[in-house]
């Protein structure tokens, strides 16, 4: 079987797009694997299904055929499902603009997480993420934290950071990181270790302020590690330092620095959230490494 795919990134964070319009390749897990395998495979964050909303296995994806023609089913680099994927909405909607299936107009598109409105505005393309939600409302409420985070150091694990939980359509745990502790330094090349720990596990952020509006951030993301964006990480760590600073209001803008570049987060009524930046299709291809034993 030869498979046509994209290569496509938002800000360093790549994926692998294959098309599936009418929803005829059933990709397991291995197989998802394998593709975004950087040494065996093509090598990505994740894998991009692109096919129609009405062909989707899921009910309530499905459900969203009415507004969403084109259904964004994403899977993380080990084969594992995700709710959605922020940097991967504006590489979906550029590769379906690129190819004639929407316009320059808004569009709206389907994912686990539910629909998600995206519109392009000269180089960038702004995601309408959805409504938000802390893990734990009461406890972060009243304390500002509500889960804690152990970053593994060898065979040592130190002491935890202080965290709050934050729900973008997936997962996410912030941390505060301590002014004596370096970004740039942090070890992720071990899964971080939430406590309570999250029943799907979740996405840990660490974050530094830069300025009025502006931080940093590295993000290690369930099912992959560390990656050089994350699009709803990002969200979770502007609204989160937002939260902590007494600065969260309706308007509020945000500067977030990533080791692949820089994202605009923009907190909107009701508690929705909004992601623009960038988007790169890199190259086009055909491989027949599905059919490798």
């Amino acid at each position: 079987m030869t498979l046509r795919f994209t290569k496509g990134h938002g800000t360093e964070n790549d994926f692998v797009l294959v098309p599936d319009l009418d929803g005829t390749l059933d990709l397991t897990p291995s197989q998802v694997a394998l593709l975004a395998d950087r040494h065996a495979g093509i090598g990505a964050d994740g894998v991009i299904r692109v096919v129609r909303t009405v062909h989707a296995a899921e009910d309530d994806v499905r459900a969203q055929a009415a507004e969403a023609e084109w259904f964004m089913d994403y899977r993380n680099a080990d084969g594992s499902t995700a709710q959605m994927c922020g940097n991967g909405t504006r590489v979906f909607a550029a590769w379906l603009r690129r190819e004639g299936l929407i316009g320059d107009g808004e569009t709206t598109i389907a994912t686990r997480a539910g629909a998600r409105r995206v519109r392009f505005e000269g180089d960038q393309i702004v995601t309408h993420m959805g409504r938000w939600s802390f893990g734990d409302e009461t406890r972060a409420q009243a304390d500002g934290f509500d889960a804690l985070v152990h970053v593994p150091e060898a065979e040592d694990i130190d002491e935890p950071y202080s965290a709050v939980s934050i729900d973008v359509g997936n997962p996410h745990t912030v941390v505060a990181l301590p002014p004596e502790v370096s970004l740039e330094g942090l070890d992720l090349s071990k899964a971080p270790l939430v406590r309570p720990a999250p029943t799907e596990g979740s996405n840990v952020e660490f974050v530094r302020p830069l300025g009025p509006g502006r931080l940093a951030m590295r993000v290690y993301e369930r099912g992959v590690g560390e990656t050089r964006s994350c699009g709803t990480g990002v969200c979770a760590a502007a609204l989160a330092m937002g939260f902590w600073s007494g600065s969260h209001d309706e308007s509020t803008i945000w500067q977030v620095d990533v080791p692949g570049g820089s994202l605009t987060v923009r907190s909107l009524p009701a508690r929705e959230v909004e992601l623009a930046g960038p988007a790169v299709l890199v190259a086009d291809g055909e491989t027949g490494l599905l059919d490798l034993p």
